[in-house]
């Protein structure tokens, strides 16, 4: 495991605690028995002296899938980022996966490499061969659209190909940063479905950062709400599978999330 934690500290490190171990098997409430692929303790992130985390503790089990809600500028793009690698925090630590890889709400492709040289960017040797990347772009439906460029893709493809860059590296965590946000909403429920599908075959352990209560209720197995830089709503979501918005259970739990963001029904959403 990695870890990411104050800056006093050493920047990486390998614990025996989170020694690699093979994906579980993804099985609803079943994740309590496993060890931890992510265990944050007491991370706090300031900016301009304010802390936007302010002591978060949080831990993920492998082949759990967490969807992270909260307004706008709560901490929930920075937690990720430290996930990622991508920021340290002031105090406190985090220890992850090395083998993490994250999907942004823009694609980030290579303008100038096909889309499947794309897929393989950052690898080497058989890992990169042309084959390895079919396979990933098969599972994501995009096959056929290997040797495009990637100005030819619409929204959805390109988020794809995306995808299929972070599944080819066997992430142990998978960190999306609201990957769905810029795309319509016909195709944003296909990419929803697929994520969901892709997880439940590789099972990382998955962390969704997203403003959307009903993409949290039908992907999450435990969703959570950052509020004054603190997890301060955290619920196990056993609804069955496949999950369709909608329902007793669902606009039940829908409605606690709503409120735990502020938002009660009869009453319009906040501008994010």
């Amino acid at each position: 495991m990695m870890l990411h934690s104050a800056p006093s500290h050493p920047s990486a490190s390998i614990h025996p605690l989170f020694a690699a171990a093979p994906p579980a098997a993804r099985e609803p409430d079943s994740f309590e028995g496993r060890p931890q692929a992510v265990a944050v303790q007491g991370v706090t992130r300031r900016f301009h002296g304010r802390p936007v985390l302010d002591g978060v503790d949080l831990s993920i089990r492998p082949g759990e899938f967490v969807a992270l809600l909260g307004a706008s500028g709560s901490g929930k793009t920075t937690l990720l980022r430290i996930l990622a690698g991508l920021d340290a925090p002031d105090e406190g630590e985090a220890w992850v996966p090395e083998a993490r890889t994250v999907v942004f709400q823009e694609p980030r492709l290579i303008q100038t490499r096909k889309v499947w040289k794309n897929v393989v960017t950052g690898l080497s040797g058989r890992a990169a061969a042309r084959h390895v990347a079919a396979e990933a772009l098969a599972e994501v439906g995009l096959d056929h659209r290997a040797d495009a460029w990637p100005a030819t893709l619409s929204g959805g493809e390109a988020q794809r190909a995306a995808l299929a860059r972070a599944l080819v590296r066997k992430p142990r965590l998978l960190l999306l940063d609201e990957p769905f946000a810029a795309l319509d909403a016909l195709t944003r429920l296909r990419m929803q479905r697929l994520i969901g599908a892709l997880c439940q075959t590789h099972s990382p352990a998955t962390l969704l950062v997203t403003h959307d209560v009903e993409e949290a209720l039908l992907l999450a197995d435990r969703v959570l709400v950052l509020r004054n830089g603190r997890i301060a709503y955290d619920r196990r979501i056993t609804l069955p599978r496949p999950r369709a918005a909608g329902g007793e259970a669902f606009d039940a739990l829908r409605g606690q999330l709503l409120a735990e963001l502020g938002v009660h029904e009869g009453q319009p959403a906040p501008v994010q």
